[in-house]
């Protein structure tokens, strides 16, 4: 009941919105992934720094049935509208310019065990209907895209994408990083961060407990005060990144280790940044299923996988690629203790990292977010 009345009311939005006069030089960004590596929100800042005769209207969070009147008007005046999730514009007239938010990993839409025919037909709808060009980074995104959601080949174009400039380029020198999250000073620190994917969707109540109570790596052999033990004797130090839907089980949660940090959207809000912009000045990942890892392949730093609930991950929702353990450019470690090994290890994935970099990511030049100026100005004629 609430998906239909959503739907109405975006009708309702999209009827009032088309009435506005279309400026060429507006672009409206409606950005879904927060400050998560969001393309939208950091081309969005590209523009305002680098090409002041566009007009940039960022909308967030999107989607959102509390949005003003006049919010709707601005959409509706764009030229160019922006989206991070699925594509929307209010008229034919528009140009939808799709970013999406990851290389996608696990299985979603047509191809995922969880969804309904209905929705996944509803929303290839969507995509043919409103998405006019899909940003790629390679073939291999451009099949996986399309199996998942049903995208015709000609909307791709190999343009990268803009959260990659940011992973190149931080906004946050590593002393600051340090200072400000771990208040120490230390030449020879090594940041590692922990990203893990959405693990509520596994609907295991037993997984959340453990999140709850302080166990965000979920391994049954959860250690923390062994795991800062360890990291303060190697000089690492552990950014722990949650799904927002997680970070709301720690909100009164503050670290009282020397070694391991929690980051909320808080930190990043207030230095008007994205995490990506503070990524490239980590030196190592730690991830489950997240897509993340393609991303990190750009600045090639070790990544350890965690794989504790690999099989249920695959039966509940699946992943597009596979033998895991075969794909995947890292140690996989299933307990804490194989962790704290893995930390240990001399790096020996470099070869198998650039592989899987020339494979997901044919786009590799100076801008993504310029390559992106430039099919815009293109399209104007």
């Amino acid at each position: 009941m609430k998906s239909f009345l959503f739907r109405l009311y975006l009708a309702l939005m999209k009827l009032v919105a088309r009435f506005m006069p279309m400026q060429d030089n507006k672009v409206v960004i409606l950005n879904g992934a927060g400050r998560s590596g969001s393309n939208g929100y950091l081309f969005g800042k590209y523009l305002e720094k680098n090409h002041p005769e566009y007009e940039v209207t960022l909308v967030e969070p999107w989607p959102s049935s509390h949005l003003p009147l006049k919010t709707w008007r601005e959409i509706g005046a764009a030229k160019f509208v922006l989206t991070t999730h699925q594509p929307f514009k209010v008229h034919a007239k528009q140009i939808n310019i799709q970013f999406w938010h990851g290389i996608p990993l696990k299985r979603m839409g047509i191809m995922a065990n969880n969804t309904t025919r209905k929705t996944d037909q509803r929303n290839a709808k969507l995509w043919q209907k409103n998405a006019d060009i899909v940003c790629s980074s390679s073939d291999l995104y451009e099949s996986l895209m399309s199996a998942c959601c049903g995208i015709e080949t000609n909307k791709y174009q190999k343009v990268g994408f803009p959260r990659l400039d940011a992973l190149k380029n931080p906004a946050i020198s590593k002393k600051q990083l340090l200072m400000d999250l771990f208040k120490v000073e230390d030449a020879d620190a090594k940041i590692g961060i922990y990203m893990p994917t959405f693990r509520y969707e596994m609907e295991d109540s037993q997984i959340m407990r453990q999140v709850e109570q302080g166990n965000f790596l979920t391994l049954a052999d959860f250690d923390i005060e062994q795991l800062n033990h360890n990291l303060k004797q190697k000089q690492q130090y552990l950014i722990v990144k949650l799904h927002p839907y997680e970070m709301r089980l720690f909100e009164d949660l503050h670290s009282n280790f020397s070694n391991i940090t929690f980051l909320n959207n808080d930190y990043l809000n207030q230095q008007d940044v994205d995490l990506y912009e503070l990524l490239g000045n980590t030196d190592f990942l730690i991830t489950d299923y997240s897509s993340i890892y393609f991303d990190y392949l750009t600045i090639d730093k070790p990544i350890i996988f965690l794989t504790n609930y690999l099989q249920q991950y695959e039966e509940k929702r699946g992943l597009l690629m596979g033998p895991y353990e075969d794909v995947v450019p890292g140690i996989c470690v299933k307990t804490q203790q194989e962790l704290l090994e893995a930390l240990d290890k001399p790096d020996q994935f470099q070869q198998k990292r650039h592989y899987w970099l020339n494979l997901s990511n044919q786009v590799q030049t100076d801008s993504n977010c310029e390559n992106v100026v430039k099919l815009m100005k293109n399209i104007r004629g």
